[in-house]
């Protein structure tokens, strides 16, 4: 979890994330030690002189203050740093769709880009503010405890250490259970969001149809693999959560047999047995608070590897030397381009002289706009070549490109703003004259 957590934040953030874990850590493990006082507190209390309890009353207060202010200091910086690298996060995630070519931009991503910018991003970066440090102190803790009980007594410190590879195995045994539940739910999810959204954005044909009562579908379809998907998931969960109870149950009794069998024999005394089953009961409530927080980390790593697959997608590389073309000439030599497998052009050649026009006629997905888009290079041909001026597109710097060519979406999208701000977006130095000469050319 924290190697991919550092992947998708970048090293950058390495040093502040694993001095917060570090952190954390100090604070479970000097909360952990803080209960080996009860051993010495109880036994004066049950001795022949209760008031000798005091210094020990007063060293274990603070302990306890200790421990307060490491775990004020953890969770400030655990929240400073979950704020820092969220921030960091959206402008990353952001940087890199800016980078990746137009066509990479399917309709199947729409849902799933949705979530994760939203949601998503969120989810992901609440592991270092709310999720990492009950994680540490739910595994650490027991740990320092279970330690504390075999200097106590090796018998109950051995019998307790038992249970720490069986609640790892029932970890274990349900993280991989849930894997693939998890994994079918966020892409449900996805799926469900990008149908939603389409919902929304064809509100005009649906209604242009007499439409407006019927239910949609497809739509429906999602939801019910949305509920399908979240009673499997909740169903796979129940039986680690039921084994971890069972265990730590178990774990509990053994103690409090051996414990009265050793104190009934005068092994040891009634301060020893009740110090050992207070650790014991201390050690429960984090260990059963597991199946809770696993649950959650593995949504979040969920979302972090959708974050980690959209982060490594490989932007169209940029020609070293870009060349700057010389006329406006088109040509596709021999061009050939698949998409999901499927060929949309196989061997298509074709010129268009500086100064002339073309008109591409043909049904609906014969690919008409693919060639336009092949033209500004929203895809990179599979073979042969796509040249504007002699020049092949790829050995074309992005911004020259786009400076020759203007393209006509089909589905036209103003921004928040007045006509002349959406004007200037084409350029942001125009000046005002400028900005009414191109929209009376428009």
């Amino acid at each position: 979890m924290i190697s991919l957590l550092l992947r998708v934040l970048g090293r950058a953030y390495a040093r502040p994330l694993r001095r917060t874990v570090a952190l954390m850590t100090a604070t479970a493990v000097a909360e952990g030690l803080s209960y080996a006082l009860l051993v010495p507190v109880l036994r004066a209390l049950f001795g022949h002189s209760p008031a000798d309890a005091w210094p020990w009353l007063a060293a274990f207060g603070a302990a306890v203050a200790l421990y307060a202010v490491l775990r004020y200091l953890s969770d400030l910086s655990g929240f400073r740093v979950g704020s820092a690298l969220l921030s960091g996060m959206y402008h990353r995630l952001g940087g890199q769709l800016a980078r990746l070519p137009v066509g990479w931009y399917t309709g199947g991503r729409l849902g799933e880009l949705s979530v994760l910018a939203g949601r998503g991003v969120l989810q992901a970066m609440s592991v270092i503010a709310h999720l990492l440090a009950p994680f540490v102190s739910a595994t650490v803790t027991p740990v320092t405890i279970v330690a504390v009980m075999l200097v106590q007594d090796w018998r109950l410190g051995l019998a307790a250490l038992a249970a720490v590879p069986v609640v790892a195995a029932v970890q274990i045994r349900t993280g991989r259970s849930m894997s693939a539940g998890d994994a079918e739910r966020a892409r449900r999810d996805d799926e469900a969001t990008g149908r939603v959204i389409e919902y929304l954005q064809v509100q005009p044909v649906l209604r242009a149809g007499g439409r407006t009562a019927e239910r949609f579908e497809l739509l429906d379809d999602c939801l019910r693999g949305v509920e399908r998907a979240s009673r499997r998931s909740t169903l796979s969960a129940l039986p680690g959560a039921v084994g971890l109870t069972l265990t730590v149950q178990v774990t509990f009794t053994v103690l409090l047999a051996l414990g009265a069998h050793l104190a009934l024999d005068g092994s040891i005394g009634v301060a020893e047995l009740l110090t050992v089953l207070v650790l014991a009961a201390r050690c429960a409530d984090p260990l059963l608070s597991l199946a809770d927080i696993g649950g959650k980390l593995r949504g979040a790593r969920t979302v972090l590897a959708g974050l980690d697959e959209v982060l490594r997608a490989e932007p169209l590389p940029e020609p070293a030397d870009p060349v700057r073309p010389a006329g406006q000439d088109v040509e596709f030599d021999a061009v050939t381009f698949r998409r999901g497998g499927s060929a949309v052009v196989t061997d298509l050649s074709l010129s268009v002289p500086q100064g002339q026009r073309l008109a591409v006629v043909g049904p609906s997905g014969a690919g008409k706009s693919t060639l336009l888009q092949l033209l500004a290079r929203f895809h990179d041909v599979d073979a042969g070549a796509v040249r504007m001026g002699g020049v092949d597109v790829r050995a074309i710097g992005t911004e020259a490109l786009m400076d020759r060519i203007a393209v006509v979406f089909q589905d036209v999208y103003l921004f928040d703003g007045t006509i002349e701000d959406n004007v200037r977006l084409g350029r942001p130095d125009a000046d005002a004259a400028e900005v009414r000469a191109a929209a009376a050319a428009a």
